[in-house]
């Protein structure tokens, strides 16, 4: 509590200031004014030490100097006066409106001026001369003008203060900005990985395992050139993702995103992997041939899609059937893909389930919607199906 009241090095140079000037100009004899009540020298010294000591209120309590100060001047009135009396008033109120409560620094110039105001005709209409008018432009100078002074400081300090809160607050927005980007990019890089790497490393995994557990050579022969076909094409597709992400690299060349066209290629591969788990893979494709063709966004979307979907029941589809459908209704894309549920006999891949948050996501970002799961099939037995619809339209898929 004590330190909050102690007054800071301006107010104390003010006040010191402003006092030893005052005694200078007693020493020296020169007073405001003459003829008063109290026309005693020494008398001059006592509104002059109160007004020094509101110096020191200025900052930490300047509606208390302000009111020490403004008996500090009336009081000054009735004496020969002095100049450095009126001089730390001005600073005073001045300092009053500049730290003062925010109700203050609006009422005191407001108050000021109608002092000055109601002073100028009063003195006019006492004395009746045109030199009276001087007394009210006094008033003015040591109240009126000094608060407006404070007033105008204020609000530059506020504007200023705003502005570097505006700044801040810009700052944090960008920050954040920047980390949902971040964010963002990670997610996407963490999809693009794994649809790309998961396929293959499936396949490795699957016949990797039956290379073990069956004691056949011409079987463990297939199972290693479909080991080492997935492996190549795994690793190329890994220098593909990594070119992208470095910078700097000397391949300016950009890399082609894959499309729906490669889908056969894509049937063939599920084929020779998953020959051993008793599954077909076929393509049904009964959109329009002279169709426009699609954003690369939703040729992307779909391809991945169909991709992690034929990774899936590599992984987990009962030997049978695996059918990928595409269609167009309008402004959608339809890409379907079912197979057989249930388990089946023979090597399997473990899953983690990001594969399904993967196709979500990848939906989602182009506004489609996105289902998966177990239903009846034709014939009663179950079957997995997954399906999804994705906008052709870039505004639609914005929205």
């Amino acid at each position: 509590m004590l330190t909050s009241i102690r007054p800071d090095r301006d107010a104390v140079v003010l006040a010191v200031s402003g006092l030893l000037g005052g005694l200078l100009l007693w020493l020296l004899g020169l007073h405001t004014q003459g003829g008063h009540p109290f026309s005693a020298p020494w008398v001059t010294l006592v509104p002059l030490t109160a007004m020094a000591a509101a110096e020191l209120l200025r900052r930490n309590a300047p509606r208390t100097a302000l009111t020490v100060g403004t008996l500090a001047l009336v009081a000054d009135q009735f004496t020969r006066g002095s100049l450095a009396t009126i001089l730390m008033f001005t600073d005073v109120m001045y300092a009053a409106v500049l730290y003062g409560p925010p109700a203050a620094a609006r009422r005191i110039p407001v108050a000021t001026l109608l002092v000055t105001v109601a002073s100028t005709i009063g003195f006019l209409a006492w004395f009746r001369k045109p030199e009276a008018l001087l007394i009210g432009l006094v008033i003015g100078l040591v109240s009126f003008i000094p608060a407006l002074t404070g007033v105008s400081v204020r609000s530059h300090r506020t504007a200023a203060e705003a502005a570097r809160l505006a700044a801040a607050q810009t700052a944090r927005l960008a920050e954040m900005d920047r980390t949902q980007a971040v964010i963002a990019e990670r997610a996407r890089m963490a999809r693009e990985l794994h649809d790309m790497v998961a396929n293959h490393l499936s396949a490795v995994a699957i016949h990797s395992t039956a290379a073990l557990s069956i004691d056949d050579p011409e079987t463990s022969r297939n199972a290693l050139k479909v080991i080492r076909e997935n492996s190549v094409e795994g690793l190329a597709e890994m220098r593909r993702l990594i070119g992208l992400l470095r910078e700097g690299g000397q391949d300016d060349t950009p890399a082609a995103a894959p499309t729906l066209a490669a889908l056969d290629t894509l049937i063939e591969q599920t084929n020779a992997n998953g020959a051993s788990g008793g599954l077909v893979c076929t393509l049904e494709d009964t959109r329009d041939p002279g169709a426009d063709a699609l954003p690369t966004p939703v040729e992307l979307a779909a391809y991945r899609i169909v991709q992690e979907s034929l990774t899936n029941a590599l992984k987990h589809a009962a030997p049978g059937p695996v059918v990928v459908r595409l269609g167009r209704a309008g402004e959608l894309l339809t890409v379907e893909v079912t197979s057989a549920f249930g388990s089946r006999t023979g090597p399997t891949a473990p899953g983690s389930g990001a594969g399904l948050v993967g196709m979500r996501e990848r939906v989602a970002l182009l506004g489609g919607t996105f289902g998966a799961g177990a239903e009846p099939g034709v014939d009663g037995a179950k079957i997995w199906r997954v399906l999804a619809q994705l906008p052709v339209r870039e505004r639609e898929m914005r929205e």
